[in-house]
């Protein structure tokens, strides 16, 4: 199938289902996030598997980490990712493999900070208030990064001329990251430009937080496969890749957005 058609297909199809599951929040959106989250460590596991992690460790932290997210905010967020050391620890102590206990943990807890803490705070964005604002918050930053991806994937494979990070991601121009840049900063405006949530300032300095947030999260990801040769997570989302290529971008974007929001309200 034609990358760009399955694109849209797993888009057209996958889209709304995941923006009704953030619209309903509760424990729909803890279960996705779950889901994706399991999906995701599973994939950079599997990527990062000469390192040997402790697979288990790191499914238990990213899940806790939301799970904390959701029932006590950002303290127990963070409880139930420190569970990832101790867990990683333990299993270390146990396991057959001759892999250095520093290399196998860090393994495990970059996986289980990067994905479990990432999703985690977009459960923390729907949190903020869950009969009005947050909602429009999650939507907001949510379509801001999707739209942006999007945006630069499609102006990059048009007009992109200039390379961006040959190196680490031979496909992102600077034409692409412009385009994505002010579709950023756009969306947030638009989004929140009639509410009583942000004003006009706030919006677009949230907008600026997701401009440059979002695409280092696309890199990150993409370094992260450069350093084991590997160039999709996975082939689950058809021309998307796997579950991590789709949220790499929002895995920064939300912990900074989530962040910004507090600092400006």
């Amino acid at each position: 199938m034609n990358p760009i058609l399955s694109r849209v297909l797993v888009a057209v199809v996958g889209l709304p289902v995941v923006l009704y599951l953030v619209w309903l929040g509760g424990w729909w959106l803890v279960a996705l996030a779950g889901v994706a989250a399991v999906v995701a460590l599973h994939e950079f596991f599997w990527i990062a598997r000469p390192l040997r992690p402790l697979v288990l460790a790191g499914y238990s932290g990213g899940v806790l980490a939301i799970l904390g997210a959701w029932l006590g905010g950002p303290v127990w967020m963070m409880g139930g990712f420190l569970a990832t050391l101790l867990l990683a620890f333990l299993l270390k102590g146990i396991s057959q493999t001759r892999q250095s206990i520093t290399v196998a943990v860090g393994a495990t807890v970059l996986g289980s900070a990067w994905i479990g803490l990432g999703l985690a705070h977009v459960v923390l964005l729907r949190a903020i208030d869950p009969t009005k604002h947050g909602r429009l918050a999650v939507f907001t930053v949510l379509l801001a990064v999707f739209g942006s991806d999007t945006v630069a994937y499609g102006v990059g494979a048009l007009i992109g001329r200039h390379r961006m990070a040959p190196v680490l991601s031979p496909g992102k121009t600077w034409e692409g990251l412009a385009a994505g840049t002010v579709t950023a900063i756009l969306v947030p405006f638009f989004a929140l430009y009639h509410s009583d949530f942000m004003d006009v300032g706030q919006s677009l300095a949230l907008g600026a937080a997701i401009a440059v947030t979002a695409p280092l999260g696309d890199l990150f990801e993409s370094a992260v496969k450069r350093d084991f040769n590997v160039k999709d997570s996975g082939g689950l989302l058809l021309g998307h890749g796997g579950v991590l290529d789709r949220i790499d971008a929002l895995l920064f974007a939300a912990v900074a957005s989530y962040y910004t929001i507090l600092a400006l309200k």
